[in-house]
């Protein structure tokens, strides 16, 4: 199958918007299959090999990031830990979990064909492909799950934290990005798919944070994403673990974090 070359890059993770894409590509610094490619409209191989000269991102996809920042902030330690990435896509969480240490990584994603070719050959990768994880088969997985990521589209998380918590061992923790566009009401999501209404993202946070303790998981802190997504909507961290908090996430907290949000990423 193949794609507009801007539209891929975004879905690879390389770029948060088709706009920034579009720039590097007319810059000249996106290479397809060793060949410089500087018109976005050309139509690519989803499974090319793509290569930006001045990517300085150390994932596979920007996705990473996202962990990253999570595990700069909170006490995630994932060395010798086994783990799964939900809504694995290229695989940036797996990469970032990998090389934080991990022993071995369930990648679960609907899609198929969408882990980058080094993950795919790592021995410490379960490659779940075409697995949607709501009707997940638990004898499927053949060890305790220390630690979980979700990054999921067209989907609530309220659909995944069921199974997201019976996987998750008794001291277990879990991070989630919560996508307002993808929590908020119909008639609240904006033209392209947007959601900027500050009231919303707080509305959406509290209902997803509710939706995670009604199913045994405990918020323990709340961040926004250091990525936007695809079309440029402010997405956030929620970091939930098994064992109960003494602190509880306020409505304070998260105005506060969502303040903050849109200050720093719509500069």
């Amino acid at each position: 199958m193949k794609e507009r070359l801007d539209v891929l890059l975004v879905k690879k993770g390389f770029y948060p918007s088709r706009e920034r894409a579009k720039a590097s590509i007319m810059a000249g610094i996106v290479y397809v299959d060793g060949q410089k490619s500087d018109k976005a409209g050309n139509m690519i191989d989803e499974n090319a090999e793509i290569f930006v000269k001045d990517n300085i991102c150390p994932y596979v996809s920007r996705g990473g990031l996202k962990l990253e920042k999570s595990m700069k902030l909170w006490p995630i330690d994932l060395k010798d830990t086994v783990c799964m990435d939900i809504g694995a896509s290229t695989g940036g969480f797996t990469d970032c979990m990998l090389q934080n240490g991990a022993r071995k990584v369930y990648a679960v994603d609907v899609g198929y064909g969408q882990l980058d070719y080094k993950l795919r050959i790592d021995p410490r990768v379960v490659n779940m492909e075409k697995c949607n994880i709501r009707y997940l088969d638990f004898s499927l997985i053949e060890d305790p799950i220390n630690f979980i990521s979700i990054d999921v589209s067209f989907i609530s998380l309220k659909l995944v934290f069921p199974v997201a918590s019976k996987l998750l061992g008794t001291d277990g923790t879990l991070v989630c990005l919560v996508k307002p566009q993808f929590e908020a009401g119909r008639e609240q999501v904006g033209k392209k798919g947007i959601v900027r209404d500050k009231k919303v993202h707080e509305e959406v946070i509290k209902n997803v944070v509710q939706y995670a303790t009604e199913n045994d998981l405990h918020p323990a802190g709340l961040t926004f994403s250091p990525v936007t997504g695809a079309k440029g909507n402010i997405e956030y961290l929620l970091y939930l673990s098994k064992v109960p908090q003494e602190s509880v996430l306020s409505t304070d907290d998260i105005q506060t974090i969502v303040n903050t949000s849109h200050e720093e990423l719509e500069k």
